[in-house]
């Protein structure tokens, strides 16, 4: 081994050591605003968005000290939708009122690089992009119907199959049934303030929700969830 190739390799170790001295920690969490997609082409039509929460931690890696790092994460998210038919107001016989919602939970692993701009002592406004891996934990299946002979309403458990991402063998397949294992893309914007973070994100899942074969000419039906956090970096910058 040349004295260049030891000098270089000693430098890259000291390089990657202090970097890792300078990884932070933190936690996040925030208010969603989710959809689900009900044409090939991504559009919503009539589904409308559903409120829901996200709260989870993140490590923050430096790759290039306050400009560039690597963000994973794992949160506890819901996702889901919202569809009525009829206005709850104005029930006849004609027109009766009805609401189903559906509302998944997930544990989701989110896969960032954050870009950041610092503006000052303490301060930088930062972009990320990258990919999410998620699997379906909890969630509820709700619906209202109001017509002029009274209200009916009820809940049940969201139903997973047993799909995984390399098999659709589950024999009970069927849109009565989620797909447990969702994936896709985040992009977000934000700023850091000593330590504090505020961010706006959209995550695009590339994966189709319900359960069932996938085929190129049935491509509805991803999840689609804008979101807002706030959170929180432990250690130096």
């Amino acid at each position: 081994m040349t004295k260049k190739t030891i000098f270089l390799s000693l430098a890259a170790m000291t390089i990657s050591v202090a970097a890792m001295s300078q990884a932070r920690v933190g936690v996040k969490g925030g208010w969603n605003l989710s959809n689900i997609t009900t044409t090939n082409g991504g559009s919503t039509e009539d589904a409308k968005t559903l409120s829901g929460f996200n709260v989870g931690v993140i490590a923050d890696l430096p790759l290039v000290p306050r400009i560039l790092s690597f963000q994973p994460g794992v949160f506890y998210t819901t996702k889901g939708t919202k569809t009525e038919v009829g206005d709850r107001n104005h029930v006849s016989l004609t027109s009766p009122y009805a609401k189903y919602t559906q509302n998944p939970s997930y544990v989701e692993v989110p896969l960032n690089l954050i870009a950041r701009l610092p503006i000052g002592e303490g301060a930088s406004l930062f972009a990320g992009v990258g990919p999410y891996f998620a699997f379906g934990v909890a969630g509820r299946n709700k619906y209202e119907a109001v017509t002029v002979a009274g209200t009916a309403s009820g809940s049940s458990d969201i139903k997973w199959d047993d799909d995984t991402p390399f098999n659709n063998g589950d024999l009970n397949q069927g849109r009565d049934k989620w797909k447990r294992f969702d994936w896709g893309g985040n992009v977000q914007v934000g700023a850091e303030i000593s330590n504090f973070l505020i961010s706006a994100q959209y995550g695009i899942g590339f994966a189709k929700v319900y359960s069932g074969q996938d085929n190129s000419a049935d491509d509805k039906n991803k999840n689609r969830v804008f979101s807002v956090s706030v959170g929180y970096l432990f250690g130096g910058r």
